[in-house]
């Protein structure tokens, strides 16, 4: 009891153990009182009346128990809020009961906001399950099972209404653990007063199952699972004839990257999508059946430009990379010397160069101008001018290298040398043909760009009447189809060993199916560095993969050819002794030594 300032009593009302526990939880945890917490509507809220609004706000009041899909009362101020706008009305409630999002659509579809990092832990979900109103009573659309598997929400579930707006039924999806099958499994539709679901421990046995199936998985890629994707544009033929020949390549290339091609796609279309390359609908596709396959890579047989990497990348949250960034990559692998990896660094810095406009999220976007410039247009500039700097740097270090080089050269051509470059489509077995001619140990697989540093070692040839000569054989860098121009530009200075050749071996691999193909590359990139006024010789190479009529056709339409296998020396004699006659026919002044002729004798007189 206490007494008041006018003389008379009070006693205080009583308060509740549970109430003084709600009330300090209120205040020292807002975000999870009602009243505190900040109400936002999400998605069109277009010619909303005030109304509206306020149904729509007090959607954020209701709690939904963690073993229940919905409530009635949720379900009741979903269907007025629907009916109301005659748009779709959703929310994503968290586990804890708690409504987190209110999202506004049109008739036929809802636009979920971003929630952050789209792919949780391994074997985790959301956390989020999906709750909305269709007004034409359709089942679960494309939109809601993609938004299920790519967002790992805990469950989509959609209030079917009646032709007189009354909640009729519910059907719902939830993901599933899948080998190769669909990755979610639907039910319904179920009366409202019918539905028997506990969610929590169905999220609690999923969530288990998913962990113990992605620590049981083994990943033979040491760079992730990849889907190749090519896309065809119907306008051009050529490239309709040449998709089987680029996907092949492509899983090459993936392959010698180190990343395990778990599936490809291809589509022909009428024309290439400017944002998404292959189309917004078939996107999605994709990335349902990545997350099916666990694949976390997306390889694009094409170059992308920074915005399209950039909307796939936000559409997807995949890893993206282009046909230009994996050869770049791969070659990041390969390179050995100080002059390759300078190469390589130069060649990705140009690559990255223009993808550095691209803003993140996270930084400031204020207004341009004096005074106007956040925080993150000040990064950006400071990662362009750094770039730049090392840029100039690099390129100077290789102008440098070069100068060594044609030092070597001059050396080589005052001594009076001949020099023999091996030329050719990558894989090709331009590596072992030098280890099989001259003894060297170069690394030589059967994988695109084994080797990247240009090699040159000894050879002893000879040919009738001009004796032995030592001959310099100098292996190249493999050339490949669309050769990335950034990569093209870094590594010209590699080529200047077979520019100033007397000689080139054109090595093709007999065995390819697109060898064709591979000799039409190869000779338009001589062509472009300057290199057709060279002779060469063409050569056959892997040719006891052939079936013997192959051959026998093979070396009717090519009879100036030289036919081998590289790995085997006795089948290089013909090819030795075609190195002979061509450096002797171009040898054939002072700077080649000469057997001496025997002085003739005087005609004795008759």
């Amino acid at each position: 009891m206490r007494r008041t300032g006018c003389g008379c009593t009070y006693d205080p009302p009583t308060v509740s153990l549970e109430r003084q526990t709600r009330l300090l939880r209120a205040k020292s945890f807002p975000l999870l009182s009602p009243k505190a917490r900040p109400i936002e509507l999400h998605g069109n809220k277009t010619g909303l009346s005030p109304s509206a609004i306020k149904t729509l706000e007090r959607l954020y009041r209701r709690r939904v128990p963690s073993s229940n899909i919905t409530t009635p009362e949720l379900t009741r101020t979903l269907v007025e809020a629907s009916v109301e706008t005659g748009r779709q009305v959703g929310v994503l409630v968290h586990r804890s009961g708690q409504v987190d999002y209110v999202i506004v659509g049109d008739a036929g579809k809802l636009m979920l906001p971003d929630i952050g990092r789209l792919r949780a832990a391994e074997g985790r979900f959301r956390g989020l399950r999906l709750i909305h109103t269709h007004l034409r009573g359709e089942p679960l659309t494309r939109d809601d099972l993609v938004d299920l598997v790519r967002l790992r929400l805990d469950l989509v579930a959609a209030i079917q209404l009646s032709s007189t707006s009354e909640a009729r039924s519910l059907v719902y999806a939830h993901n599933v653990p899948s080998d190769g099958t669909a990755p979610y499994q639907e039910f319904g539709p179920i009366p409202l007063g019918q539905v028997d679901l506990n969610v929590a421990a169905l999220m609690d046995n999923l969530e288990g199952e998913f962990a113990r199936r992605s620590k049981g998985r083994e990943v033979r890629g040491k760079d992730g699972r990849a889907i190749l994707i090519h896309v065809a544009d119907k306008s051009k033929p050529y490239a309709l004839r040449d998709v089987d020949v680029s996907m092949r390549e492509l899983r090459e290339l993936a392959r010698t990257a180190g990343t395990e091609v778990v599936d490809s796609i291809v589509q022909a279309r009428d024309g290439i999508d400017p944002k998404f390359v292959m189309g917004k609908g078939k996107l999605e596709e994709t990335v349902v059946r990545a997350l099916q396959l666990d694949a976390d890579v997306l390889v694009f047989d094409r170059n992308l430009t920074p915005a399209q990497a950039s909307a796939i990348a936000q559409q997807s949250d995949l890893k993206v990379i282009d046909r230009s960034q994996l050869i770049l990559d791969i070659f990041a692998q390969r390179a050995q010397s100080r002059d390759g990896k300078l190469q390589v660094e130069l060649a990705q810095l140009q690559y990255s160069l223009p993808r550095l406009t691209q803003k993140d999220d996270s930084l400031s976007r204020l207004t341009g101008g004096i005074g106007g410039r956040g925080p993150g247009e000040t990064k950006l500039e400071i990662g362009r001018r750094r770039a730049k700097e090392r840029v100039s740097h690099l390129e100077d270090q290789l102008k440098q290298l070069a100068k060594q080089r044609a030092q070597r050269r001059r050396r080589r051509t005052r001594g009076a040398v001949p020099t023999v470059a091996i030329v050719g489509y990558t894989n090709a077995g331009k590596s072992t043909l030098l280890n099989t001619l001259t003894g060297a140990d170069v690394l030589a697989e059967d994988r695109l760009f084994a080797t990247l540093d240009t090699r040159s070692r000894t050879l002893r040839a000879g040919w009738a009447g001009y004796g032995e000569r030592e001959v310099v054989l100098t292996d190249t860098v493999g050339f490949i189809r669309n050769l990335p121009k950034d990569l093209f530009s870094a590594f010209r200075a590699t080529f200047e060993e077979a520019a100033d050749a007397d000689l080139l071996l054109h090595i093709v691999d007999a065995s390819d199916p697109a060898k064709d193909g591979h000799m039409t590359t190869t000779e338009g990139v001589l062509g472009d560095l300057g290199l057709e006024r060279i002779p060469r010789i063409l050569v056959f190479n892997k040719l006891d993969l052939l079936e013997p009529t192959e051959a026998i056709a093979l070396r009717r339409g090519n009879l100036d050819a030289v036919f081998l296998c590289a790995t085997e020396r006795e089948t290089t004699r013909d090819l030795l002794e075609r190195i002979a006659s061509s450096l002797a026919e171009r040898w054939d002044d002072a700077a080649r030594p000469r057997v001496e002729a025997e002085p003739e004798e005087p005609e004795e007189p008759a």
